[in-house]
């Protein structure tokens, strides 16, 4: 899905998002892991900067390379060969492999292409999957296709992630 152009969101704007999402976690006493790629890490960094993160944020699993991906999430090597890391079959894979991994009650991943490079035919960079699943119930996939540089690519997503965690465990 083509997002309009969006500005890149603050720390702050990030930070407000991730006290939501702690809020809501800690009333239900749930526990988050995040699984991602393009990110490199920074949905577990907007959580952890928060004071207390650890009586609700359990674990966050960078997976860069696709032997990453297989080795500790345990994507399918058939899946990366047949839709790339880049597509709703991996995510899916990454956001189910965060759950197996961990006692998270609830997980979001996200794999993409930041940029500027590494777009391939379909796959311009800004293309974004984010998956989210929480225990016991069926996953989400959407697919994002962010402007800007590499820099807002990222910002973006950490916040669609983070958008989408408070909508899936409302």
């Amino acid at each position: 899905m083509s997002v309009p152009a969006m500005s890149p969101p603050t720390d702050a704007a990030l930070r407000a998002l991730a006290l939501s999402l702690a809020e809501r976690m800690l009333a239900r006493r749930w526990h988050l892991a995040t699984a991602e790629s393009c990110t490199g890490g920074w949905i577990a960094k907007v959580v952890t900067d928060l004071a207390g993160s650890s009586g609700w944020f359990e674990a966050g699993l960078v997976t860069y390379s696709n032997q990453a991906k297989t080795r500790l999430l345990g994507v399918s090597p058939a899946t990366l060969e047949r839709h790339g890391a880049v597509s709703e079959a991996t995510v899916r894979e990454m956001v189910a492999g965060a759950l197996a991994v961990t006692e998270a009650d609830v997980a979001v991943a996200v794999t993409g292409i930041a940029g500027p490079g590494g777009a391939t035919p379909g796959k311009p960079a800004g293309s974004v999957w984010i998956g989210w699943q929480r225990r016991g119930a069926e996953d989400g996939a959407r697919l994002y296709r962010f402007e800007g540089d590499r820099e807002a690519v990222r910002r973006l997503t950490v916040q669609m992630a983070l958008q989408g965690l408070l909508a899936s465990i409302d």
